[in-house]
């Protein structure tokens, strides 16, 4: 009797140790420092199967990114002041890490690096704008549905617009990293919950 041929798990094991590969040379030499062709030799596999499914160093860039966010969860434990501040941290310790990556310790470098070279590509690459949006949307989505429970347990108020107020929160967080090149740290990431909450919260909150 003859094996069965199984050809997806060998796709998805392919795929791993690409962006494996990928993620280990972004974050150590950063953006710039982004080579596919030693992805391809690093994952051991052959350059053609890598730019059949990443045609550019923008789209595997993106692929990494992607990865590495989807290992953070959103949990909810019904508090949402406890809650907002470890979303925003999880959030702003992505966009830290991004900023960093490929630079040497101590390196003060006030630009938004790997982050800004992504919102770049989005301008260069149609798809990979609809591909970020995409990315973002399931995070957006989870993080919105937050907020909405929260509400519907009256910590905020019922006539809070939510998706405002996650506005408020993810566009302070992308300006502070992308427009002033500050990181972000747990201290910030509770003043800011703090302070969007207090517009927000119900007189009960």
């Amino acid at each position: 009797m003859s094996e069965i041929r199984r050809g997806r798990p060998r796709r998805a094991g392919v795929e791993e140790g690409v962006l494996k590969a990928a993620a280990e040379v972004l974050l150590a030499r950063g953006y710039g420092g982004l080579s596919p062709d030693e992805v391809a030799e690093r994952a051991g596999v052959a350059k053609t199967t890598l730019y059949r499914r990443w045609p550019t160093k923008d789209h595997l860039a993106l692929a990494v990114v992607n990865r590495l966010q989807d290992d953070d969860e959103i949990t909810d434990t019904g508090d949402i002041r406890r809650d907002l501040p470890d979303y925003l941290e999880k959030i702003a310790a992505g966009l830290n890490r991004m900023r960093a990556a490929g630079r040497a310790p101590g390196d003060d470098d006030p630009s938004a690096g790997t982050v800004a070279e992504l919102v770049a590509a989005a301008a260069r690459h149609p798809d990979i704008g609809e591909l970020e949006r995409l990315m973002y949307a399931r995070r957006n989505t989870l993080a919105r549905s937050l907020l909405e429970r929260a509400r519907d347990r009256g910590e905020l108020r019922p006539d809070v617009d939510v998706e405002a107020l996650f506005d408020q929160l993810a566009g302070a967080l992308y300006y502070r990293v992308l427009i002033t090149g500050s990181p972000v740290d747990r201290a910030y990431a509770e003043r800011l919950a703090d302070t969007a909450l207090r517009g927000a919260a119900s007189k009960n909150g």
